[in-house]
């Protein structure tokens, strides 16, 4: 199966190719979102992957249809970036992520919390400009 995958980085290629060892695709890799006009160059691929920016809308869908698109897989667990009813209608099939990983967000939003306690961010700008004063950077110790 070939497969289109939009707004692709770096990272993306490299684990998508990692992975795809053991399932054997053919993978084509694109570094612009997927749009009306970019819709052309899934031609002859089954399946695209895109991911939160990517256009999923009715005459988005509608091109990748004319090209010979069937599947649609998302990189995310949100899917308002894609027009269901249209791809039901289209006879496409999507599929996303069901959910993130709850460790990844749980450090996430522990490394959040540590960023505003400390205030990692103002003490960053000051050290840009050479401002290496505490003040006003003093924060509370987290436990428990």
């Amino acid at each position: 199966m070939k497969l289109a995958v939009y707004s692709t980085k770096q990272y993306d290629k490299k684990y998508l190719q990692q992975v795809n060892e053991s399932f054997g695709f053919e993978l084509e890799f694109f570094d612009f979102l997927l749009t009306e006009k970019t819709a052309k160059t899934a031609n002859g691929c089954e399946a695209v992957c895109i991911f939160v920016n990517d256009d999923g809308s009715r005459p988005v869908l509608e091109e990748l249809k004319k090209h010979g698109v069937k599947y649609i897989a998302l990189r995310c667990a949100g899917f308002n970036n894609v027009d269901l009813d249209a791809a039901k209608e289209l006879g496409l099939k999507v599929v996303r992520v069901p959910a993130y990983d709850p460790e990844a967000v749980a450090e996430h939003a522990i490394g959040m919390m540590m960023t505003l306690n400390r205030r990692i961010h103002r003490a960053y700008q000051r050290t840009r400009d050479a401002n290496f004063s505490l003040e006003g950077l003093t924060a509370f110790t987290m436990y428990g």
